[in-house]
């Protein structure tokens, strides 16, 4: 019992990841269109939820209320980066 309730929870773990792998592809071609932003990924949020995490290079009121808070029920994490160059 105990291990047929571990596998359901591994597997519902899978296809969250899946979900938000494919939520990130959907968005990061907008996200990064959008003047700022440097990187999109996927991280966690403060409280250890999955989320959308959004470098910007530039940290402002501009920048951060130009992106969205959410992308289809996963948090927006923004971060400041920096302008990130290839080495």
């Amino acid at each position: 019992m105990i291990r047929q309730l571990l596998l359901a929870l591994l597997l519902a773990a899978g296809s969250s990841d899946v979900g938000i792998r494919e939520v990130k592809a959907r968005h990061e071609p907008d996200l990064l269109a959008t003047p700022g932003v440097v990187s999109v990924g996927i991280g966690l949020a403060a409280d250890g939820e999955q989320a959308i995490i959004v470098g910007i290079s530039e940290d402002t009121p501009a920048v951060r209320e130009s992106l969205p808070t959410a992308l289809e029920g996963y948090p927006v994490v923004v971060q400041h980066t920096g302008t990130i160059e290839a080495q």
